[in-house]
């Protein structure tokens, strides 16, 4: 299976309310699990801590303390900005609307951006560009 389909698998499940995805080919298989919905036997998925953005859908209010976080569907190397030298994709106390890209994870030389799940303003950024993030950190807090 090649890295553009395994890319654009991610990005399907990223989109959708698909919470966990096999698909095998040619003697590989790929299992992508989406944080931000809950698995589909009610278990929840096995990461530092709940999925908080997982349980907003857009345009819903959620009380609970860590409800407008933005957590890492993957682990990788994160970038703040589209390419080298760029100004970076969001700061703190900037507006964000639902779709809009707010940062960039790569992981075995595969791109993934990291959509805001809502909208709000950027109250906090967790990374710094080029850090190490692991699958279910907490990347950005929208308020």
């Amino acid at each position: 299976m090649d890295l553009e389909k395994i890319k654009s698998l991610l990005d399907f499940v990223g989109r959708s309310r698909v919470s966990e995805l096999t698909v095998s080919e040619a003697g590989t298989t790929v299992v992508i699990r989406n944080p931000l919905q809950p698995a589909a036997s009610g278990d929840e998925p096995a990461s530092g801590g709940p999925q908080a953005s997982a349980t907003v859908a857009p345009g819903e209010k959620n009380e609970q303390a860590d409800d407008r976080l933005v957590r890492s569907a993957i682990a990788g190397v994160l970038h703040r900005s589209a390419s080298p030298g760029a100004a970076p994709l969001i700061a703190v106390g900037d507006p964000v609307e639902i779709g809009q890209a707010l940062c960039i994870v790569e992981a075995m030389k595969v791109f993934t951006t990291v959509s805001a799940p809502f909208g709000g303003t950027v109250k906090r950024i967790f990374f710094e560009d080029g850090q190490d993030v692991g699958f279910g950190d907490p990347l950005v807090e929208i308020v």
